[in-house]
């Protein structure tokens, strides 16, 4: 192997994962050579190891065979060398500046993506106050709202405003320690020091750190060990005033087995729910990211119409919108043809068919509550006052309007009613449609939301 093989795919890896990532997880690494299709690497820790491994092993893989070298799997050994060489590096550093307890290389969490960055999220009324509350995390300074929840279904953007504050934070105040990871990730860490018996370097790494920020906390939920260990690392940064930031794909007290102390616990700061895309953000997203495509695709050409088509019809979540205009354009590309309506419906078909809009009552019931300003639970209880019978009127109304279910069926998802209750409830609605002009503006507003 030559010398300056991996030097070459080290560059072709700074350039795709950015330099963040590339500096917390390529750079540290040593390469002690290829034998029989084995590429050895020295690391710093096991975890270290683990992730690259489970993270970056194929990239490093393909370009070392693009390369010229042959490489059929990637094995990884701790160097005690390699470990206090990324010591002294990160102590060396003006961004490190103050004395650490805990060595910066154990601080590594989830790897970030450079590419989810505040600018290149597209602001609109289903997420804009989500994006202002990250915002203000980002900016540093004092802690305003602790912890700052966000939840969501997928696709949404969560984990994109999580990268982004984290990518801000770097930038703004590099002498922070930041660290994100996954729920999953933070089970993992507490297992692996149990069973290595390191509970109390696990306890210390925690509560070291300035901001942290865990992603898709729904997971440890009904893993009572995880829950405690995550409970008092909860508690313990905010005795410090240190901000932590979660996400979830739903409310704290939506969130079945997770135990009622920590629900407490994660409702008591700011929590921002990123609301399902509007036709209008839907439409933003794919400008930006068709411009994009125009620069990188030079010479293809999109019809008008295309885009507004798209927003319409695809309406799941942001992944697969983008992944639809994605696909679009490397298939326009590699045939040659310009991107018309006929070539989208022909290219994206089984992505429009799944996409069809399907309407649930529970997403009726939670939009209604919503807009109202009622709980979920009183809309569908038992409680008759006027300000909690008319938005369920409302809602059994739109259930009827825009779902295929039988009143019987409707009954049962509004705590269990009578058919009857439920043909009453859309009489009187369709009665005082006629007469209540603010009614029937709520009710316009709300097919809107739902039809996407």
């Amino acid at each position: 192997m030559t010398d300056g093989t991996w030097l070459n795919a080290r560059n072709d890896l700074l350039r795709r994962i950015g330099r963040n990532n590339f500096v917390t997880w390529i750079e540290p690494m040593r390469l002690c050579g290829i034998d029989a299709g084995v590429a050895r690497f020295e690391v710093p820790t096991v975890f270290f190891g683990d992730w690259v491994s489970r993270n970056y092993s194929d990239q490093i893989r393909s370009d070392l065979n693009r390369l010229g070298e042959t490489v059929d799997r990637i094995e990884f050994t701790v160097s005690p060398a390699i470990r206090g060489d990324t010591a002294t590096r990160a102590s060396s550093g003006a961004a490190r500046a103050r004395p650490r307890a805990v060595p910066e290389e154990d601080l590594r969490g989830a790897a970030l993506d450079a590419r989810f960055t505040f600018d290149r999220f597209v602001v609109g009324k289903p997420n804009e106050l989500a994006h202002a509350a990250a915002r203000r995390v980002a900016e540093g300074g004092p802690v305003t709202f602790n912890p700052l929840f966000l939840y969501g279904g997928v696709g949404l953007g969560k984990t994109h405003l999580m990268h982004a504050i984290a990518n801000e934070l770097q930038v703004r105040t590099p002498e922070l320690r930041v660290l994100y990871l996954s729920a999953e990730q933070f089970m993992y860490r507490f297992v692996q020091a149990l069973r290595e018996r390191q509970i109390m370097g696990f306890k210390e790494l925690f509560r070291s750190v300035d901001v942290l920020m865990v992603d898709d906390v729904q997971f440890i939920a009904g893993k009572d060990s995880t829950q405690e260990e995550f409970f008092h690392t909860f508690n313990a940064l905010v005795d410090q005033n240190k901000q932590i930031v979660i996400s979830a794909d739903r409310a704290p007290g939506e969130i079945k087995d997770l135990e009622d102390r920590i629900k407490s616990r994660l409702q008591c700061g700011l929590v921002v729910d990123l609301h399902p895309t509007d036709y209008e953000l839907r439409l933003g997203i794919l400008q930006q990211k068709a411009e994009f495509y125009r620069q990188q695709y030079r010479g293809l050409v999109i019809s008008d119409g295309v885009l507004e088509f798209l927003a319409h019809r695809i309406t799941t979540n942001v992944r697969v919108l983008e992944g639809a205009l994605t696909r679009l354009f490397a298939f326009a590309s590699l045939v040659g043809r310009e991107i018309t309506l006929e070539l989208a419906q022909d290219c994206l078909a089984d992505i429009l068919r799944a996409s069809d809009r399907k309407i649930t009552i529970e997403e009726i019931q939670r939009r209604v509550a919503e807009h109202y300003n009622v709980r979920l639970s009183d809309l569908i209880g038992p409680k008759r006052v006027r300000t909690i019978a008319r938005p369920r009127q409302i809602a059994m109304y739109l259930a009827k309007q825009l779902t295929p279910r039988s009143l019987p069926e409707i009954g049962r998802r509004f705590g269990g009613r009578d058919h009857t209750t439920i043909m009453h409830g859309v009489r009187r609605i369709e009665e005082l449609m006629t007469t209540d002009s603010q009614m029937a503006d709520d009710l316009q507003l709300l097919r809107r939301q739902l039809e996407g």
